[in-house]
Formats: structure tokens, sequence, C-alpha cells
């Protein structure tokens, strides 16, 4: 009887041992991330000047400030760079110690907010080599990386995946879509050596692939053989004209007759004006042009399929992935209507630190953020009510105050007339 204790005793010491090695391994794992940039504005005030400069390019750029905005998880810890003016063009950047990432995981990961519900506006990240200079930044500037949200419109609500390759900007063929519900997301490019590439948002997988095949940086590996064509009897109509199908004999009107009913204005001078002609109108018995009413073609084949060979022109490269000197992290956008805010920059070589960075910052603060936004939305709706309540009530007050007057007057009135009588 006493053995079982004892058998109890030893396991749960086993599963305490191995917990603690699974948390050493995790430390020590986290330990060896090489963390090349890390930007939370923590210090606050006006210390993150000295880190992130403004370009010089054109005198009316837009100016960043440093805020958590009107709602927050945190705020000290929400603080990040937000654009603050209304249809400009924005320009920032920060510089670190250069390095390559051949060989190594490129993790790429940063938060957002649009707390303005953006209307159009950009809210991606570029990464420059260590040649760009800074206080000309602009749009025409080359980078390397360019990767987030971009939204303009009901039509663009993506994320753009952009890679340089032989001084040429590739963006990825698939479309990602962004998130625009005003709260912050975490947004994180991983490019691995392997070239593969994962797409996350708030900590989750939206896109993956290879880059090869999903940007277009080379050749095509097969192409159709020019030697074959599609025979001459293959048939790939879905559907055909129905033979059976016949015009009717009173369809063809005229689109436009002449208004029979107007009549020459009396002022109308042939000389001056010219010869006056009726008003031509629509007709409104004109059915446009007749075309017969489509079947399904019986002799269908589908698509033909072309017989392809490997393309004598394609020539794999398998440094696609890489980068030398990557040393600059920029904000190089136009926004419509400001108010974004972008904050928790992180450049890593490793998935699990970068996971792990974003649940400790925007995984923490996401929910207080959230219920101060709701909370506030409450008490928005509160006034709005009391506003409209008010008015509602001092417009029936000043309907009960005229009755009150046109009573009294209606008084007088009749206090008069018995005086006259």
């Amino acid at each position: 009887m006493a053995a079982a204790p004892r058998r109890r005793l030893g396991s749960a010491r086993a599963f305490e041992s191995l917990r603690l090695l699974l948390l050493l391994g995790a430390v020590l794992g986290s330990a060896q991330a090489a963390v090349y940039f890390q930007e939370q504005f923590l210090d606050g005030g006006s210390n993150w000047h000295k880190r992130w400069m403004n370009s010089e390019h054109k005198p009316d750029l837009g100016k960043f400030k440093l805020t958590a905005g009107k709602f927050y998880g945190d705020p000290v810890r929400d603080k990040g760079l937000q654009t603050s003016e209304n249809s400009k063009f924005y320009a920032i950047s920060s510089r670190f110690k250069p390095f390559s990432n051949k060989g190594k995981t490129l993790v790429i990961q940063y938060t957002v907010k649009h707390e303005q519900k953006i209307d159009c506006g950009g809210g991606y990240v570029k990464i420059f080599s260590s040649n760009l200079d800074q206080k000309n930044l602009s749009a025409d500037s080359e980078y390397y990386i360019m990767f987030g949200p971009d939204i303009c419109g009901s039509e663009t609500k993506k994320v753009h995946v952009i890679l340089s390759y032989k001084n040429k900007p590739h963006p990825i063929k698939k479309l990602i879509r962004c998130k625009v519900d005003g709260y912050t997301h975490l947004y994180t490019l991983i490019i691995k050596p392997d070239q593969t590439y994962k797409v996350k948002i708030d900590n989750e997988m939206v896109a993956s692939g290879n880059l090869e095949d999903d940007l277009d940086f080379l050749q095509p590996r097969k192409i159709n053989d020019p030697r074959v064509k599609k025979p001459t009897d293959w048939d790939d109509r879905v559907q055909i004209d129905d033979p059976d199908d016949v015009k009717p004999v009173d369809w063809d009107e005229p689109e436009y007759i002449m208004d029979t009913s107007a009549q020459k204005p009396e002022d109308w001078n042939d000389s001056v004006n010219g010869e006056w002609h009726r008003p031509m109108v629509k007709n409104p018995l004109y059915r446009g042009e007749w075309k017969p009413r489509q079947i399904d073609n019986p002799n269908y084949r589908g698509v033909w399929p072309h017989p392809q060979i490997d393309n004598p022109n394609y020539s794999p490269d398998f440094s696609i992935y890489s980068y030398e000197n990557i040393s600059i992290i920029g904000l190089d956008i136009w926004q419509v209507r400001a108010g974004t805010i972008f904050d928790n920059f992180l450049i890593t070589d490793d998935e699990e630190y970068a996971e792990d960075f974003g649940d400790e910052t925007w995984g923490e603060t996401k929910g207080p953020e959230k219920e101060m936004s709701i909370k506030q939305s409450e008490e928005e709706q509160q006034r709005e009510r009391a506003t409209e309540e008010k008015y509602f009530q001092e417009k029936i007050k000043k309907k009960i105050e005229r009755e009150k007057e046109h009573r009294k007057e209606r008084s007088e009135r009749k206090a008069m007339k018995k005086e006259d009588l």
C-alpha cells in the first residue's frame, strides 16, 4: 500500500524536472537569438529623435509624434510613432549595425494601429542597405524589402510583400488581406534560407510558400512546347450559340427616333439658326443587338493541356532570399487621414523569439486596448444621446413657450375687443 504514493511522488518529481528542462531550453534558445533591431519607445520623451531621422527630401513632409493614441492597453508600452497631419507624405528611418541574412532566417515584425480607421494610406515598413541617404529618403529610394498593410478605399486592403532582386522590386502574387478594425495588430514576415517564407498577422500564419514560386524573380522552370500546337478539332468553348434560336421578326428597331410631338419654336430664325429639325429621342421599342441564347457545348473537351518542356532560359538562384549590409528600417508612406501608430519594431533571426516578443508586447495589451475603445464608444454614445435629449427638450420647451405667448396674445386681443364693445 505504501508503494503507490512513492510512485506518484517520483512521477511528480520527474514531471517537474522535465518542465524545468523545457523552460531552460526555451531560455537558452531565446538567448541565442540575434536581435538586430528592437524599438519599443519605452524611454519616452524626445529620446527617440536620437534614433530616428526625419527625411528632408521635401519641405512639407508630415510629422510624427510619440503617443499611445486615444485608446490603448498600456499608456507607456503602447506609445509609438503616430502620423499627425492629413494628406501628407511621411519619411523617417532608423539605422542599426549592418548584417547579412545569408544562411540565416530573417524575421521582420512590428505593430500597426489605424485608430483613425484609415480610408487611404500605407502602414508598411521598408528595409534598406547601409548605403541609404536617410536625409533624402523618399519613394524613389531603393529598398531591399517592403512589408505591411496598405489600405485605400474598398478595393485595396492588402499586405504587401515586395522583395528586391537585381535592383528590381518583385511583389508577391498572392492576395493577403490586412486588418481594418482600428485596433493594434502584429505583422510578421519570415524569410528562410531554404527560400520559403511565412506571413503572420497577430502571430497566426496567413500565407506561406516558396519565394521562387510566388514572386517572379526568375524565368519559369517549365514553358509550353513551341513545337506542339493545339489540334484543329479541339473545341474548348464551354457554351455556344443555340442553332435553333431565331431572331424575332419585330426585333430590329432604331435606337433613336424623331420626336414628332416637338414644335418649331416661334422665335426660331432659319437664316440665323439654320433649318430647324425635330429632335431625336430614345426609342422605347429599341431592344439592343440581338444575340442567340447560349447552350452548353456538346463537343466541349475542356482546356487543352499544352505539353511543357524544360525552359532553356531558366537558371536557378539559391540566394534570392539573402541581402548584404541590411542596416536601416524606415517608414515611407502616404496617408490621407492621419493617426496610424507604429510600434514594437523587431528584426531578428529567430522566429520563436519574435513570436514570444509579440506575445509579450501586443499580446498583453490587445485586450485592455479593446476594452478601453469599447468603453469610450459607449461613453460617446451616451454623450450623443444626452445631447439629442437636451436638443429635443429645448425644442419642446420653446414650443410650450410659443404656445403660452400665443394664448397670452389671444387673451389680450379678446380683452381689447371687450373694451371696444
